[in-house]
């Protein structure tokens, strides 16, 4: 059976859009399994629910995965949310529901956008992921491409993160260090909390400057619930 006829046969599992749910408006796309909306005149940081995206260290599936989700889900469209839990950095993970009733999630996996995120698949149809996961391996689409597919996520963050925990040498000899463009140094001696920065690019400049702690998840981006 050709591809265009196995996706077409695909498409009412993919556009069931849940009884119960929250409605909300899309913000803006992060990354392939991130996104801001608007919901009851609140911003919430959604985690998408059963997947994985490459992460966008993870060049260029990162990017493409982000592509597709801003093209499923386009800034000011009306999403509908399928709510599960809150993650460890306060983000809502839910299932995302475009306009038209596409399932976001289970779209980007049978696209080859992202993983079925075996860990954490018992909320949603986990024999629909896999389904779709499965199909997109045989027609080698996205993060398929290569046999086996490429580096999963989740050991690509876990790796960054054990590379980043070695210890740092230190230099033989006083370094002098000229500022650029009128940057700054650190604030001397401060540990700064996500709660207390301000903002997702103060955040970042943080980072920068080498608060490295602030990125939790070890995918680049400090404080990503503030974005």
């Amino acid at each position: 059976m050709r591809l265009t006829a196995l996706i077409a046969a695909a498409v009412f599992g993919l556009t069931l859009a849940p009884l119960s749910a929250e409605a909300a408006t899309v913000i803006s796309v992060g990354d392939g399994d991130t996104l801001r909306v608007k919901e009851a005149g609140r911003k919430i940081t959604i985690r998408v629910a059963c997947i994985d995206a490459p992460e966008m260290a993870q060049s260029p599936y990162g990017q493409h995965a982000r592509q597709a989700l801003q093209q499923l889900l386009q800034v000011g469209s009306t999403v509908t949310l399928k709510v599960q839990t809150k993650d460890r950095y306060g983000r809502t993970v839910a299932e995302v529901f475009a306009q038209n009733g596409a399932n976001a999630g289970l779209t980007l996996v049978q696209q080859g956008n992202a993983f079925a995120y075996r860990q954490y698949l018992k909320l949603c149809d986990e024999w629909a992921y896999l389904d779709r996961e499965k199909l997109a391996e045989r027609y080698r689409l996205g993060v398929w491409r290569s046999a086996g597919g490429i580096e999963r996520p989740w050991n690509f963050r876990t790796a960054r993160r054990g590379a980043q925990s070695q210890p740092v040498a230190r230099p033989q000899r006083p370094v002098n260090l000229t500022i650029i463009n009128g940057g700054s140094r650190p604030s001397s001696g401060r540990r700064w909390y996500c709660r207390n920065v301000g903002s997702w690019e103060h955040a970042q400049q943080l980072l920068r400057e080498g608060h490295t702690y602030l990125d939790g998840d070890g995918d680049g981006e400090a404080c990503e619930a503030l974005r």
